[in-house]
């Protein structure tokens, strides 16, 4: 039976001193039946009971193959409430546990990705400081080095826990210093002291340098091992940390995410990725998440209900399975 009570984590978490009175119409919350889920019961007194926010940002500004993702959100919460709420591994349905609320999609600032996540880390800061679990969705992969900020600030021992189809370590592409096909790179400019990355098989000779000059910060698990993957041993560095989870839809093997820029055969399967966030959840402090890189297709709905099924066990396994 999985533990249900969340246990006094040793890692630095946000205070009730720190935090700030949860305002929910500062955060321009959608109607809970519109919202991720879309639970039409009213099983929160009050939005401000709820746990989680979901923010959806469809930035969609530096893709270099299929594009799409700015609609990737949307697709997301659609699907959502069409999951079951029901989950048989905790044999509950967890959502009740930590409630969950969704804010409005944000007017973003498509003349420059600079400005756009700074305005994703303005709102992910206001989540933070309200004492919620921010669930972000994209949106290219590229938000990622916005929403990391105030993370950064508030967990000095903070550890990423990325899956992706590439390393994500260009310093820049296509003369965009935050391009998705740097997305790591730049989360890697903080002083982040733990990449874990899961799924890789595309890393450009002009990123190994890099890799090689880090080895201390970044470990890969390639997608071409994933057969002797042990996913204890992968997340073991996590131990005792606040975690944040950054998963591009991309590192899922190709037959299951068709809709997504860059699909690539080789990678992870579903059991693989809950695999190893279980696994993570139960010696870490997972304190936020994003998934990007969904380019919703018409009529391949699957791939949106696969997104947003992986969101929902990220939130159970980050609330319901905590150490």
């Amino acid at each position: 039976m999985i533990k249900k009570n969340v246990i006094k984590s040793a890692v630095k978490k946000v205070t009730k001193k720190n935090e700030v009175k949860f305002n929910p119409s500062q955060l321009n919350l959608v109607p809970q039946e519109l919202g991720f889920l879309g639970v039409e019961e009213k099983y929160l007194k009050s939005p401000k009971d709820a746990k989680v926010v979901v923010i959806p940002f469809g930035l969609e500004k530096s893709v270099s193959y299929g594009g799409g993702t700015k609609n990737g959100p949307k697709a997301i919460i659609k699907a959502s409430q069409q999951v079951e709420l029901f989950d048989e591994e905790f044999w509950c349905e967890p959502f009740r546990q930590y409630g969950v609320a969704t804010m409005k999609a944000p007017k973003i600032d498509y003349n420059s990705v600079p400005k756009s996540l700074n305005q994703l880390e303005k709102i992910t800061e206001q989540v933070l400081s309200a004492g919620k679990f921010p669930l972000i969705l994209g949106g290219e992969h590229s938000i990622t080095a916005g929403s990391i900020r105030p993370f950064v600030k508030r967990y000095p021992d903070l550890a990423i826990l990325h899956f992706d189809a590439h390393a994500d370590l260009r310093d820049g592409y296509d003369g965009e210093h935050y391009s998705h096909a740097a997305a790591l790179r730049r989360v890697m400019d903080n002083p982040i002291s733990t990449l874990i990355s899961c799924g890789i098989r595309n890393i450009s000779a002009g990123e190994v340098p890099y890799l090689e000059a880090n080895k201390h910060r970044i470990t890969i698990h390639f997608g071409k091992d994933r057969r002797s993957w042990d996913a204890k041993k992968i997340v073991a560095p996590l131990k005792g940390r606040p975690v944040f989870v950054t998963f591009d839809l991309d590192g899922f093997d190709s037959s299951l995410m068709q809709a997504t820029g860059t699909p690539e055969p080789g990678g992870v399967m579903w059991e693989d990725a809950l695999d190893i966030i279980r696994e993570a959840s139960k010696i870490s402090n997972i304190v936020g998440a994003d998934v990007v890189e969904l380019a919703p297709v018409k009529q391949l709905h699957s791939c949106d209900f696969l997104s947003a099924k992986l969101c929902y066990k990220i939130l159970s396994y980050a609330h319901l399975n905590r150490k």
